[in-house]
This record gives structure tokens, C-alpha cells and sequence, in this order.
């Protein structure tokens, strides 16, 4: 009850300060004759949202009514709401929020992909939450890309990791570490559900993978985490590494992971791996 009522006045001062910032002309109104307001009116903005008067201003007023994400998603166009925006409206007005569809990152600008190089030689890359590879570093692809895992074509660890052969898989102990992947996936694909993108991804990774399709029907259900995993290169053997995720500020759903040598004896085997790859005759 008191977060409630504390969301209330936030609510408030959230859609009065948005409202005051969007101008008639952003809209296609003309400014009209004795405007007191820097913005929009109130009554402009339910005309523009297509709800009553009443309604909106006891929103804007805080009190507590109902609201369905249709009607918050109009005011959020008619307030010119940027994403996080958007967001920050449905959490004040206590609606479940839904990301826009097709709205998940698929591309890095240039800082992040100077942090996870500035990381090599500890292999690191950026995942969305369907798993697509977004960003790799050089110590990435000396542990991954592999010729077969080139040839798949489909950038993405999941797809990779399901539909690569057994002997040229980089990742031992499958039958425990992809379980764990695809209950991640399942975490994330509660904000998905219905959408075209992520419901062809499963589908089409189910159709080429009964392993996957067996796993995806059993619903667990994880969140990511610091794992410890084993991996095998035929130039160095077996590497244990430490998983680590860390989230990106302005990308939603995205991560960087960064794998870290487990002991020292992997330490060194990551040093003669990344010599191995800059060798003229590797």
C-alpha cells in the first residue's frame, strides 16, 4: 500500500512534466489563443490518446483507476515517450510491462566493442537474451570460431552449440551445460511470447534440433549466472573458464559475458592459444 501510494504522486508529476514539454506544433495543432500551459492542454492530450477528459486528468492526478496497456501505450505516443520512458509509465501506473515487438537489440556501437576488446585476451562477448552474437573480441573467436561453427552461418551461441557436430563442438559436457542455456532462454522468453521474431527462432531451432525441442518442452525455467565451463581446443586441450555476465546501460535484454580462466593451468594454456592463433602456419 505505501509503494502505491507512493508511485501515485510520481505518476503525477511524470505525465505533468511530459505533457509540458510537447508543443501543439509537435502534434499538428495550432497554438490557439490565451495558452497558459508550455505544452500541451489536458484535454489535448485525451483527445489525442482517444480517452475522456475525466479519465486522463484523474491519471495525471494520480488517482487510483485503471489502466490498460492500450490506453497508456496511446498517452505514451501522444507524450512523444522514448522506450525507457514508455517503460518508466507502466511501472508508475502498476501495468505489466510489454517491450515493443521486434523491439531486441541486434547491434553494439563502437564503445561497447572497445570494452570487450580492451578485455582480450579473456574471451568476451555481447549477447541479447534470444542468445544472439551481437560483439566478439579476438579471444572470443580463438575459442569459438571454428571452421564448422563458421560454415552454420547463423550467428547465434544457441543455434551454434545445438546444431554443430559433436567432435567440433568447443563446449564438453553438453548434456549439463545446455539445459541450463535453454532454461535462460525460457526466462526471457516470458517477455516474448507472440512475437513472430522469437516464436520462428524456437520453432525453426526445434524443427533442426530434437535435443532442443525436447529441453524447450520441459519449462525450466533459470536465470543467467556465473558458471564454470569446460572447453576443448585442439591446440591447447581443455580449458575450465568462469562465466561472468554484466549488463549494458541503454541495452535493454543485453549482456556482455566474459570468460575467465578457472586456474592457472588454464591461464597459460589461454596465452599459448592466443600465440597459437597469431602463428603465421596456424
Amino acid at each position: 500500500m505505501r509503494t502505491t501510494q507512493r508511485r501515485r504522486p510520481e505518476l503525477a508529476s511524470f505525465l505533468r512534466n511530459r505533457r509540458a514539454r510537447v508543443t501543439p506544433a509537435d502534434v499538428g495543432m495550432p497554438p490557439g489563443l490565451r495558452r497558459r500551459t508550455p505544452g500541451l492542454r489536458r484535454e489535448e492530450v485525451a483527445q489525442l490518446s482517444g480517452v475522456g477528459v475525466t479519465w486522463y486528468t484523474w491519471l495525471e492526478q494520480g488517482r487510483p483507476i485503471n489502466a490498460s496497456a492500450q490506453v497508456l501505450d496511446a498517452v505514451a505516443r501522444t507524450l512523444r515517450l522514448d522506450p525507457p520512458e514508455r517503460e518508466h509509465l507502466y511501472r508508475l501506473a502498476q501495468v505489466p510491462f510489454a517491450p515493443d515487438p521486434e523491439g531486441l537489440t541486434r547491434t553494439t556501437g563502437p564503445e561497447v566493442q572497445g570494452i570487450i576488446d580492451a578485455l582480450d585476451p579473456l574471451p568476451a562477448v555481447v549477447y541479447n537474451s534470444r542468445y544472439d552474437i551481437l560483439a566478439t573480441n579476438s579471444g572470443y573467436r580463438d575459442l569459438f570460431l571454428i571452421p564448422e561453427i563458421v560454415d552454420i552461418g547463423v550467428a547465434n551461441a544457441l543455434w551454434t552449440l545445438f546444431t554443430v557436430s559433436d567432435r567440433a563442438c568447443p563446449l564438453l559436457h553438453r548434456e549439463r551445460e545446455l539445459p541450463v542455456m535453454v532454461a535462460t532462454l525460457r526466462s526471457s522468453y516470458g517477455r516474448h511470447v507472440g512475437e513472430p521474431a522469437w516464436e520462428s527462432f524456437i520453432a525453426a531451432l526445434a524443427a533442426a534440433s530434437p535435443y532442443f525441442a525436447e529441453l524447450w518442452a520441459s519449462g525450466e525455467v533459470v536465470q543467467p549466472g556465473p558458471r564454470v565451463k569446460t572447453f576443448r581446443h585442439k591446440a591447447v586441450g581443455e580449458l575450465r573458464m568462469t562465466s561472468q555476465s554484466l549488463s549494458i546501460d541503454g541495452m535493454p535484454e543485453c549482456r556482455i559475458v566474459v570468460y575467465t580462466p578457472e586456474d592457472e593451468e588454464t591461464r597459460e594454456k589461454t596465452a599459448r592459444l592466443r600465440e597459437h592463433t597469431k602463428s603465421p602456419a596456424s
